[in-house]
């Protein structure tokens, strides 16, 4: 039922084409590697290990789908595990059909794209917490630097360039080339996907 209303929503898109579809998470490899589809929307109703197993592995298949996982679970924990294992999107299944097919669109172009209910919890449990350098988790990638660790942090409790420069004692070109840094290392195409791809990923706390 649930894929028949899919098809029905996405019917009415000219700019989407449904080559395939499955009934049951075994039979997606063998539609995957068939139908090279450019977005796989994977359904399930609580992401588990074996869901975690199967995006690992679709999302290191040649010529790999971009994945879209639709669930019913709103646990930060598990779409960590789905976007760590390859997911580029993860959507409610109470998601309006709109935002449904923007996220397809998004993936398709190459964009990652996380529910707007996921991100607006996100960013409220992040606005709760004190403001400070507290915010920032221990961990960093290897990728970023001390620097751009700090800089992340003060972006997310909502400073300006001109203001983060002033904090680090430093230009405000600087502040922008670090910036502009995030984005690019984190794949990230405005600031609000840089502080939800922060959050998802543990970087702040």
């Amino acid at each position: 039922m649930m894929r028949e209303g899919v098809k029905a929503l996405l019917a009415d898109d000219p700019a989407v084409e449904v080559v395939g579809e499955a009934a049951h998470l075994g039979e997606v490899p063998t539609l995957a590697g068939h139908a090279r589809a450019d977005v796989l929307l994977l359904g399930t109703d609580a992401p588990d290990k074996g869901t975690v197993h199967l995006v690992r592995d679709l999302s290191g298949m040649p010529a790999a789908a971009k994945i879209l996982v639709c669930s019913r679970s709103e646990q930060e924990s598990d779409i960590l595990q789905l976007l760590d294992a390859g997911a580029h999107g993860y959507v409610l299944r109470n998601t309006e059909p709109e935002e449904l097919r923007f996220a397809i669109h998004s993936l398709a172009k190459g964009n990652p794209y996380i529910c707007s209910k996921i991100t607006l919890n996100l960013l409220r449990t992040l606005s709760n917490e004190a403001p400070g350098p507290a915010r920032l988790a221990g961990k960093r990638p290897d990728n970023l630097s001390r620097r751009e660790m700090e800089v992340l942090g003060l972006i997310a409790q909502g400073f300006t360039n001109a203001q983060i420069a002033d904090k680090l004692f430093t230009s405000k070109r600087t502040i922008e080339t670090h910036r502009q840094n995030l984005l690019e290392k984190t794949n990230s195409s405005n600031t609000a996907t840089l502080i939800r791809y922060a959050v998802l990923r543990g970087l702040i706390q």
